[in-house]
């Protein structure tokens, strides 16, 4: 599902953290209590109203003699104290997307009136961020993600794209070490409570986006008792297998291309309006790409079809991103790939020191630990006509993804959300998010107990502030309770 806006750039604070992984750093890790013996968190101020902090729990929490993690996390206070209802816990998505960073830049993401009436604590799960130890899998980007032809030409080549899910997939093993089958969703989950024990508060407020909403899910089934109010934005299909959740997820991004392509084809300003046909021209671009990809950057890969895809792809995340594709699009066809090139490197986050951070290693990792789902490459490679004929644009490779092939199994898999006992949840769906689709929010909203559906109308990933509306009934429901009725329509 990736992040909540994939490609938002936020003004975080520069926060030094622990950086080591692997066994030796889980032994270094040591727990500080409070005097009734819950964990505490150790906070640090860090500009007015902002303060980061770290949390030490244990790598499983069946078993917590075996050693400990660190947890990093930001709070940004209430702006009104005289109006503080308590904590609102924030995660942005991913998996894999650290929550830290959000907090720092609360007063950019959410509404005066949440900021007056809550700390926003935003925390880097377990694997993620500056959270340590960090899944680790791989240092070349470009190399595992850029550079792979995926219409291979020959089974060398076919063979190339297996060998790398391997190697990468192999890499998380080796340098994660011992923390590697501890990062799923339930530990999470764990790890959420034991956040709220540190701050001593019975009940909690929780605000989830995209993947979060999977994360708000489990732990509102795990600690019914303990949620307050939970709002889930941009929620999956939680009762679908993980091949099934994936084709579904690649159909939404492939209807938000067509919208765009459409759009694109009857407005003549459209810089890719291609004499009303943006559809072929995208086609035809896609056709030459794959044939003879294009030289971009010195040092760095051509711009092929795998690079112009994930281009296209993460411009589906918001249609205020459309006009950017439209003109890298028309750029490449005239020889210029900067553009796709550029869009590519937003998604997986590329640093203007050409560094990653480990988003993406985190997203692969923890998705297949809460996933016992492990096909074989021959089952991989029947799937490919299935997603190709479901998204012919965006799921144009001929072989598997090998996505999880290569993982050990998951030893604590997600567990079945259900959030009974917890009290009315609000589940919030875009009519026209691709991550997410909104028939995949609405499974979730009838799957718990008391799920309520908010929907928004707009074409982006995740609904909070598209419009007024919105706003309203989501902080109406955090600040006072106030339940909207079930399929309120925002636009």
């Amino acid at each position: 599902m990736r992040s909540r806006v994939v490609v938002l750039i936020v003004a975080g604070l520069v926060l030094g953290a622990c950086t080591n992984n692997g066994p030796s750093a889980i032994e270094s890790q040591v727990p500080s209590t409070n005097a009734d013996g819950t964990p505490a968190i150790s906070w640090t101020a860090e500009k007015d109203g902002v303060q980061s902090g770290t949390l030490v729990v244990p790598i499983d929490y069946s078993q917590p003699d075996t050693g400990n993690i660190t947890l990093f996390m930001v709070r940004h206070l209430a702006t009104d104290p005289s109006k503080r209802i308590g904590t609102l816990l924030i995660n942005p998505g991913g998996p894999g997307v650290g929550g830290s960073d959000y907090a720092a830049a609360a007063d950019q993401l959410y509404s005066p009136t949440l900021l007056s009436h809550f700390d926003i604590l935003g925390w880097d799960p377990r694997g993620t961020g500056q959270s340590t130890p960090a899944i680790d899998c791989i240092d070349d980007y470009d190399r595992f993600y850029a550079s792979p032809d995926i219409t291979p030409d020959d089974d060398a080549e076919r063979q190339q794209i297996v060998d790398l899910a391997e190697e990468f997939q192999n890499g998380c093993v080796t340098k994660t070490g011992d923390v590697l089958p501890f990062v799923g969703t339930n530990n999470s989950a764990r790890d959420m409570d034991a956040i709220r024990r540190a701050l001593g508060e019975a009940t909690i407020t929780y605000f989830g986006f995209s993947y979060g909403s999977e994360l708000g899910a489990t732990w509102a089934t795990l600690f019914p008792d303990t949620v307050r109010a939970a709002v889930l934005d941009g929620a999956a299909n939680p009762n679908a297998s993980f091949t099934d959740g994936a084709l579904a997820q690649t159909t939404g991004f492939e209807d938000a291309l067509n919208r765009f392509l459409d759009d694109c084809s009857a407005d003549d300003t459209c810089a890719f309006h291609s004499n009303g046909d943006a559809e072929g021209a995208f086609d035809a671009l896609m056709t030459s790409l794959d044939e003879r990809p294009m030289p971009s950057e010195r040092g760095r890969p051509d711009v092929n079809l795998t690079v112009a895809v994930q281009a296209s792809a993460v411009a589906m995340y918001d249609e205020q991103l459309w006009p950017t594709l439209a003109e890298a699009l028309s750029d490449a066809r005239d020889g210029d790939g900067d553009g796709l090139l550029a869009l590519f490197d937003q998604y997986y986050m590329r640093g203007r020191d050409g560094t990653y951070p480990n988003d993406n290693e985190a997203f692969q990792s923890i998705s297949c630990m809460d996933t016992e789902e492990r096909l074989t490459v021959a089952e991989e490679d029947a799937l490919a006509s299935t997603f190709r004929d479901a998204a012919p644009r965006l799921s144009p490779g001929t072989t598997g993804s090998y996505f999880c092939t290569f993982y050990p199994a998951a030893t604590d898999p997600r567990a079945a959300i259900t959030g009974k006992g917890a009290g009315p949840i609000l589940v919030v769906g875009t009519t026209g998010d691709p991550a997410t689709p909104l028939s995949d929010t609405e499974v979730m909203a009838t799957t718990l107990e008391q799920g309520v559906l908010l929907v928004v109308v707009g074409n982006q990933h995740t609904g909070y502030g598209v419009n007024q509306c919105s706003y309203d009934a989501i902080d109406g429901y955090l600040i006072d309770l106030t339940v909207p009725e079930t399929g309120t329509r925002c636009g």
